[in-house]
């Protein structure tokens, strides 16, 4: 899922709306045309595993079935206990496995990936939305409503699927080395900190940097952004949340 925008020649005081939400590249826009969308074709009694990975660089997305639940397998490459949700909230970046079972009546059902406040969130003329279609279903937008979200998925619920054998104490904490990037943002200056230091990006890659002959992370630019870590050492890093109108999601904890 990705985002669209349309751009016209304008001053632009604050950050772009994006008008649609992308679904295997297609989606539709408010009072734009009603182009095709994205057509998930199953056959009724068969299983379906979904991909989902959000694409964007900045809003969450709000991904459901009419109808359907979706079993959660798999979050961002780590097999996980398969967990049943009739929703789920996925961030810039992220990717969750879910199993879809196609144990409803045959017809057309709406695929959501609804977008929060700041973005364009809706869903009418089929915007942020693609079809689930049954075979020997019509060729035609679904009618369907959108069911409730009454298990939607917290990353809490989720566990992996096999013990990791994993140095260090299972507490917070319990780490070799505890590391944490406290990020704020300044609005009235427009730019994020880091551990109170404000962050600029360098004028040349670190990696080349590096390759250039500094020798420790102190020699690094920009100067205090750059930590050394021990090898063999088991380290936890914290970054605590913004707040939602900063860029940060809300904790599902």
């Amino acid at each position: 899922m990705s985002h669209r925008y349309n751009v016209t020649a304008r001053t632009v005081t604050s950050f772009p709306r994006a008008q649609s939400t992308l679904i295997n590249g297609k989606g539709r826009y408010t009072n734009g045309p009603a182009v095709p969308l994205t057509v998930i074709n199953v056959l009724s009694g068969m299983r379906y595993r979904f991909r989902i990975i959000a694409m964007s660089c900045d809003t969450s997305f709000f991904f459901s079935v009419d109808g359907h639940t979706l079993t959660v397998i798999e979050a961002d490459g780590e097999n996980t206990v398969p967990l049943v949700v009739d929703s789920l909230q996925i961030f810039a970046g992220a990717r969750y496995s879910a199993v879809l079972e196609a144990n409803q009546p045959v017809g057309n059902y709406w695929i959501r990936a609804n977008t929060e406040a700041r973005a364009s969130p809706g869903f009418d003329g089929g915007r942020n939305s693609a079809i689930l279609r049954y075979a020997g279903a019509p060729v035609a937008d679904p009618t369907t409503s959108q069911t409730p979200n009454e298990r939607p998925l917290k990353e809490t619920d989720l566990h992996p699927l096999t013990d990791l054998v994993v140095p260090g104490l299972p507490v917070v904490g319990g780490a070799d080395v505890v590391l944490t990037l406290d990020v704020a943002y300044d609005t009235q200056a427009d730019t994020f900190t880091f551990n109170g230091g404000v962050f600029k990006p360098p004028t040349l890659p670190v990696l080349l940097q590096i390759l250039s002959g500094a020798q420790s992370a102190q020699d690094l630019l920009p100067s205090g952004t750059v930590y050394t870590l021990p090898r063999n050492k088991v380290i936890e890093i914290n970054i605590p949340g913004l707040l939602p109108s900063t860029g940060g999601p809300v904790s599902s904890g």
